[in-house]
């Protein structure tokens, strides 16, 4: 028969308890190189969010500077407000409203600057009274109306004068 003998501790024998018992293994610290890659990947990650994010901005204040330039070189360049000049005065006109009413009409114009010799008030009388004629009364009493009425008439006169005249100021404006 073949002896077998153990070294040390028999296989499944109790410890004798004078002897002291070994420490029991303490797993392994991993390594620092172990740790410090998820804080890597968040940092870079981070970083890489905070790139992307300033060139993002970059990019969309390029794109608001290069369309408002477009724009701005698309708008025709208007050409600067007429300086005002003189006043010409027109003669107070009488226009027959509808239903028998009527309006007594004064008016002046707003010439400008550039302006060399007064021109003929005459145009400005003949589509004052072209515009009021027939209107109902209660069209050229309303404050709203009579805005829209003068701004209308403002219209027709610029571009009877073709730029002489910048602004109509109603000087007499009574209704019966």
């Amino acid at each position: 028969m073949v002896e077998q003998r153990v070294i040390g501790q028999k296989i499944g024998a109790r410890r004798p308890a004078s002897s002291p018992a070994p420490a029991p293994e303490e797993p392994l610290a991993p390594p620092a190189t172990e740790e410090t890659p998820p804080k890597r990947r968040r940092r870079t990650r981070l970083i890489v969010v905070a790139l992307v994010v300033a060139a993002l901005a970059v990019a969309g204040v390029a794109a608001y500077l290069l369309l408002t330039a477009r724009a701005a070189e698309a708008q025709p360049q208007s050409a600067p407000a007429p300086v005002p000049g003189n006043v010409l005065t027109v003669e107070t006109v009488s226009v027959n409203l509808a239903g028998g009413h009527y309006l007594r009409l004064g008016m002046a114009l707003q010439l400008t600057a550039d302006v060399a010799r007064e021109p003929d008030p005459s145009r400005a009388l003949d589509l004052a009274i072209a515009w009021y004629s027939g209107r109902p009364i209660t069209e050229v009493t309303d404050p709203a109306s009579r805005t829209q009425l003068k701004a209308g008439l403002l219209q027709q006169i610029e571009a009877a004068y073709e730029g002489e005249v910048m602004d109509l100021y109603l000087t007499d404006y009574v209704t019966q």
